[in-house]
């Protein structure tokens, strides 16, 4: 048995718990620079808006409705998140960390509890200790905990915000799934329910039923690993440990057009601060670096320039400055004058394990640089992103993108801590 954990509307949710004055209002969170709605709370969705609407479109419903806006605060919530898993992950000696507010967790062995019950004490307990509210999926297969999870959230036969389809009868069970669009299923999208409809597939019934085989052949061995799994056969296994990602990206829109080359100097660096702390973290190296620059597209007036350029290393690295130094020279390659530049990012890529890499034969040794950037990443986790950082991402920063609706850092700086009266 497995349970799915998923924060509600997690990104309003986490806003809700420093501003109470927010729960039953209509509140949604923006991308960068203050552009889509990312997160909608319940009151929102019953206005009919949907995910990735432009928020200036939104202006004269928020002002009719009182829809309150904020910024994204990826801080705030990636902070909540582990709270939250670290209270969830007490409740199996199993966790997988699926997404900033999902996990699943493995339930084998379980069978002398009330799964149930044990389920409304995970929720009870992390909306005491994180003030976060969860729904739970249980079933046999990871897939089915998903769906199991979405009944939950539609609270089907009044699951108070846990659905266990093992303690569903057979015709309970039977009717639920005949009932549940194909779409619901995990993984399969938009294009994958139109090919499905034109088979006739329009069920979660339909295609746990459908001749596995076929649908292989017509579509993937996943598609055939999905039907396994909603007939009860678990394919897919829980991933304590996260893998290693094969390339890391950091980029970001800007808050207002950059016309300089120092301007888009200060970007990249600070793109690839982050993109080798997290290199770091992970225990790898890269051995080239991509840059690329463009110009807003959607943008009739202004002329249109978008370029890219992946720059070799000698040996691979998760050194700051020489990746810093490395983007920065395919930066100067790669930009013209006399355009407004509207993004900028970098992509680490060939990373590979630290016990991997090949060395340089007359190179110097990189042990000293290897302990300066564990200072530095000390010295950020415990006082602070960007405590230290190299001169090179500037001070001002005036290309930062927007986010006018920003709440404060509540858990994470002393400056911004909540207050009590």
């Amino acid at each position: 048995m497995f349970a799915l954990i998923d924060g509600n509307n997690f990104y309003v949710s986490c806003e809700r718990v420093f501003e109470p004055a927010l729960e039953g209002r209509p509140v949604v969170v923006l991308s960068n620079n203050d552009g889509c709605v990312v997160s909608r709370s319940a009151e929102v969705k019953a206005l009919g808006v949907k995910m990735g609407e432009p928020w200036f479109k939104l202006k004269a419903l928020a002002r009719k409705h009182g829809i309150v806006a904020r910024s994204s605060n990826y801080t705030l919530y990636a902070d909540m998140s582990n709270r939250m898993m670290a209270v969830l992950g007490g409740y199996s000696p199993q966790q997988e960390i699926y997404s900033i507010d999902e996990c699943f967790l493995d339930l084998s062995g379980f069978a002398h509890f009330d799964r149930v019950a044990h389920a409304q004490a995970m929720r009870r307990q992390v909306r005491q200790w994180v003030g976060i509210p969860v729904c739970v999926g249980i079933a046999p297969t990871k897939t089915l905990a998903k769906l199991a999870n979405h009944c939950a959230k539609k609270d089907f036969a009044g699951s108070d915000g846990v659905c266990d389809f093992g303690a569903l009868s057979k015709s309970e069970y039977e009717a639920l799934l005949n009932s549940l669009p194909v779409a619901e299923i995990w993984g399969v999208g938009r294009k994958l329910t139109a090919r499905l409809h034109d088979m006739g597939i329009r069920t979660v019934k339909a295609l746990r039923d459908a001749d596995a085989r076929t649908l292989r052949e017509n579509f993937s061995v996943v598609m055939e690993r999905t039907i396994l799994e909603l007939r009860g056969v678990s394919c897919l296994e829980l991933e304590e440990v996260a893998p290693a990602k094969k390339q890391i990206i950091s980029s970001r829109s800007f808050g207002t057009y950059v016309t300089t080359l120092a301007g888009l100097e200060e970007a990249v660096a600070t793109y690839i601060a982050r993109a080798a702390e997290k290199l770091r973290a992970q225990d790898s190296v890269a051995g080239a670096v991509e840059v690329y620059i463009r110009t807003n597209p959607f943008s009739e007036k202004q002329p249109q320039y978008q370029r890219a350029i992946a720059v070799p290393l000698t040996e691979a690295t998760n050194d700051t400055m020489r990746l810093t130094r490395a983007a920065l020279w395919g930066l100067k390659r790669i930009f013209k004058p006399g355009y407004a530049y509207q993004k900028a990012g970098v992509m680490l890529m060939e990373i590979a394990p630290t016990g991997q890499v090949q060395g340089v034969l007359f190179g110097p040794s990189t042990s000293a640089r290897s302990r300066l950037m564990e200072v530095i990443d000390e010295a950020n986790a415990l006082w602070g992103s960007g405590t230290l950082k190299l001169a090179a991402e500037g001070v001002e920063k005036s290309w930062q993108m927007k986010r006018g609706l920003k709440s404060p850092s509540y858990t994470s700086q002393w400056d911004e801590l909540p207050r009590v009266n």
